[in-house]
């Protein structure tokens, strides 16, 4: 069995591997089965994200905000339909992947990162642009770094 709680930390401190392959590792007598299991029946979604880590935002004159995006290795998959083949930094290269753009807050000198909100890079299926899913904060008084 495996929880929200556990599956948000693990998602929080992981740095680079966030397949269910490596959370169950992880986890005493938790399969890849059982997480496959749970994310298929969950429903996680980008307001769930910002109510568990609104308490941990610290909001100062040095904070910012940070949109980055990311490719969610797919290589081997056929069937998924929003795999498709895009740039991956961290292969530097083209891989079959679906694209995930991300906004973190920082409260800067804390060196603390926690995304706060996520979108799915689907130009296919809703038209829009990386830069489009947040360009909505360019009127936030929070200094904004974008690194796409």
């Amino acid at each position: 069995m495996i929880t929200k709680q556990q599956y948000v930390e693990y998602l929080i401190c992981t740095i680079g591997n966030y397949t269910g392959s490596n959370l169950a590792e992880h986890l005493d007598e938790v399969s890849h089965d059982v997480i496959t299991d749970y994310l298929r029946n969950e429903r996680h979604t980008a307001r769930g994200l910002w109510e568990l880590v609104e308490g941990l935002i610290q909001d100062s004159p040095e904070a910012f905000l940070l949109v980055d995006d990311s490719v969610q290795d797919k290589r081997y998959s056929r069937f998924i339909e929003l795999v498709k083949l895009q740039y991956s930094g961290a292969e530097h290269g083209l891989v079959r992947g679906i694209g995930i753009v991300n906004l973190v807050h920082s409260a800067g000198d804390k060196q603390d990162f926690y995304p706060i909100d996520y979108r799915i890079y689907a130009p296919d299926q809703d038209g829009r642009t990386k830069n489009e899913h947040f360009s909505c904060i360019s009127e936030s008084p929070v200094t904004v770094f974008i690194s796409i």
